[in-house]
């Protein structure tokens, strides 16, 4: 049997550098933890960037898998299936109580397959909306960001985002789409200033996330989501929510606009809605915004998006979402994780830690100096994490974890960070 190093080696050679991945080879995993090749335990802090929610391969979606994989997988949408309408009902019911409907249209969604196809196809929806509904001029269409966003890797997503070296890298994949504007992240005052100077008339949309995961568990000002929701209104614009990597609890409410009773006008899901097992996302919105008056057939599709696959996994993972009360738990056990981290930061650490933040359990470590090897030095000791932005370290592990597993980690955090 070939050995980590083998594995890593076959990556290096026939896979496009894209990752940069830490030295480690994953070959099990159950829950929390993860096995490599030669048996090695290890602790999942990042699981896959909040897709294993409900822990790896969780015994009733694989279940589902398993069962719907012996029966039909695909059938394009040239079709009907018997899975895709279920799941979308549900998704609908759930998601509808967070979605702004104030003429009681109704809820419909748009299934799509990875996070970046939900936020392109959202960025779809909201300007046809300005277009259709709105009535701003062809082509003039304006949707606002924020700095340090991260929103996916389509050539439209990538053009506005901040992060020059990575995301937009230099400049060699412009020229970039147009018609988007950047303000600063979690300043109420900027969107509407921004609205007046653009004209309310030409904003179609403000797209955003909650959380900022990407770029370092950033959480805004408390207030922020309320009063976004305000100009939003006062404005006729869309208020867009990214909750790929929020939604579904990660950070201790079912969507992380709930922290503040606000209901957006779009949510853009992922991640979590797939099980850790399939790629699955959506666009919820109401019949007002994403109905057939605004996309019609022919002006969107996807060949997987919707398949009885797909759509059998995301319904039993919803449910288990549900069932097994992770927001509450992500709730209760991340203010735990994040006290026990903070307790270590005020300890004379071996680099030195600039802040230690979080929501639920998505929290992170920022230091001083780059913090690559504090990762690997944690990989070391059986705990997977990753760094962002060279100096942050990101938390989050399944949602499934208990009390006496956070404890190990922390010991182990510990260890490595307290000289």
């Amino acid at each position: 049997m070939p050995s980590s190093k083998d594995y890593m080696e076959m990556d290096d050679k026939y896979c496009a550098h894209n990752y940069h991945p830490i030295e480690v080879v994953i070959s099990k995993a159950e829950g929390v933890w993860v096995y490599d090749p030669e048996g090695r335990k290890y602790m999942d802090c990042l699981s896959a960037y909040s897709s294993h929610n409900a822990g790896h391969c969780h015994p009733e979606i694989i279940k589902a898998l398993k069962e719907q994989a012996d029966k039909v997988t695909l059938t394009s949408r040239a079709f009907y299936n018997d899975k895709m309408g279920p799941f979308l009902k549900r998704l609908c019911e759930v998601v509808g109580a967070h979605i702004n409907d104030p003429t009681n249209s109704g809820i419909m969604a748009l299934p799509m397959n990875t996070g970046t196809e939900a936020v392109s196809s959202g960025l779809k929806v909201a300007r046809a909306w300005g277009y259709i509904k709105k009535k701003i001029p062809k082509n003039e269409a304006k949707i606002i960001v924020c700095r340090g966003n991260f929103h996916g890797r389509t050539i439209t997503i990538v053009g506005f985002s901040t992060d020059i070296e990575a995301v937009r890298y230099y400049g060699n994949f412009g020229p970039y789409t147009p018609g988007f504007i950047t303000i600063p992240y979690g300043d109420a005052e900027a969107l509407e200033n921004t609205i007046l100077e653009v004209g309310p008339e030409k904003v179609a949309a403000f797209l955003f996330e909650p959380v900022q995961g990407e770029a370092g568990v950033k959480v805004p000002p408390e207030g922020f989501i309320k009063k976004i929701r305000e100009i939003c209104t006062k404005y006729n614009v869309l208020m867009v929510a990214d909750e790929i990597q929020t939604g579904f609890g990660r950070t201790g409410e079912l969507f992380a606009c709930d922290h503040e009773n606000v209901k957006p006008d779009v949510i853009l899901l992922g991640k979590a809605l797939g099980g850790g097992v399939y790629p699955v996302s959506a666009v919820v919105s109401t019949r007002n915004v994403i109905g057939p008056d605004v996309i019609k057939p022919g002006t969107h599709g996807s060949t997987f998006g919707g398949n009885p696959l797909a759509s059998a996994v995301a319904l039993k993972a919803i449910e288990v979402h549900l069932d097994d009360h992770l927001a509450q738990r992500s709730k209760e056990f991340g203010a735990y994780f994040l006290e026990g981290l903070k307790n270590i930061a005020k300890k004379e650490t071996i680099v030195p830690i600039k802040d230690v933040r979080g929501k639920g359990l998505l929290m992170a470590i920022e230091f001083y100096t780059d913090a690559r090897h504090i990762v690997q030095m944690l990989k070391d000791k059986g705990v997977l994490a990753k760094h962002t932005h060279s100096k942050i370290i990101r938390f989050a592990p399944p949602l499934i974890i208990t009390k006496d597993q956070i404890d190990w980690a922390l010991k182990i955090i510990e260890d490595v960070l307290v000289a």
